[in-house]
């Protein structure tokens, strides 16, 4: 089984990748029934990581922090008009975990990789994500 998640580099004058192409594994499904599953997340800034340390939320709950961050960092889901902290806190537990996964793997590691598992034999291994263009 292939994952279809690609990163895609913004800028011709970047020497790296800043954005990366997703697919959700079950997708966010919006007040109309339609489900948005292809999505852009790029790299995290200092700031990302920072302001939404002075969220009251987060000060109430240190959990709600990964919320914010992911709001700030997925920039694109489907046909949806801005990410919300309300809409990723409405999507599936499997989506969430997605998200985070690949927000560690395109910050922290370096490496654009992602931890999947077949469907069908419930074999688990890391896809790497392929450039698109490339």
């Amino acid at each position: 089984m292939r994952d279809t998640v690609h990163d895609t580099v913004t800028t011709s004058r970047s020497p790296f990748s800043t954005e990366f192409a997703f697919t959700l594994p079950k997708g966010y499904i919006d007040h109309d029934g339609k489900v948005h599953r292809e999505g852009v997340m790029r790299l995290a800034t200092a700031r990302d990581e920072i302001e939404p340390l002075g969220d009251p939320r987060v000060k109430d709950n240190k959990a709600y922090l990964v919320i914010l961050i992911l709001s700030r960092v997925v920039t694109k889901l489907g046909d949806l008009n801005g990410i919300t902290s309300e809409i990723v806190q409405q999507m599936y537990s499997a989506d969430l975990s997605f998200l985070q996964d690949l927000y560690r793997s395109i910050n922290e590691d370096g490496e654009p990789t992602v931890s999947v598992t077949c469907p069908s034999c419930g074999h688990a291994f890391d896809v790497e994500y392929k450039r698109l263009g490339k």
